[in-house]
């Protein structure tokens, strides 16, 4: 009995210093907060270089919460980061398409649709600051009968997905797909 009661208070202690920790932003500031794990054995080689094309095709639920999906490429790299990598050894495309392109668009034609700011253009903002390019498809856009000029200005616009996809995953560029 005396075994287990001292067993009990060691899985206690060791939760609460879990739970008690606070998100960690090695890469991206504010945004894809990630948490130590200090009994980890798999961890990223702080040495290599990463080349990581995501295909973003997940849109959100709620137009006025941030996409978590979104949110999830600052997780990417800030895992990264925790683990040793250097932003400079992370290089971060993103191909946007389908139900993703609504978290793209400008604050003016978010707001016609939504009557909200656009929630996601503040991490937009902080992984373009981090490395990251953003190609929106083209043709992803005309199908939701959007111009150019209604996404936000960090972004590339592209032929297709497809396209951006066949030219950088060939040049080395791991594919993920969120």
């Amino acid at each position: 009995m005396k075994h287990l009661l001292l067993f009990n208070l060691l899985i206690c202690l060791h939760l609460q210093s879990v739970i008690a920790q606070e998100a960690k932003f090695p890469i991206v500031k504010d945004f894809g907060g990630i948490f130590e794990i200090p009994e980890s054995t798999e961890n990223p080689d702080a040495n290599k270089e990463f080349k990581i094309i995501i295909d973003l095709v997940s849109g959100s639920e709620d137009p006025t919460q941030i996409n978590r999906m979104v949110d999830n490429i600052a997780r990417m790299m800030n895992l990264h980061g925790l683990g040793g990598v250097k932003k400079e050894n992370l290089h971060i495309k993103v191909a946007v398409h389908g139900g993703a392109v609504f978290s793209l668009l400008n604050n003016d034609f978010y707001q016609k649709l939504y009557g909200v700011n656009n929630p996601n253009l503040p991490i937009y903002e902080a992984l373009k600051k981090a490395g990251v390019e953003f190609y929106v498809c083209g043709q992803s856009l005309i199908a939701r009968d959007m111009k150019t000029t209604d996404v936000w200005y960090g972004t590339q616009i592209a032929l297709s997905m497809l396209t951006v996809l066949t030219k950088y995953v060939p040049d080395g560029y791991m594919l993920l797909r969120f």
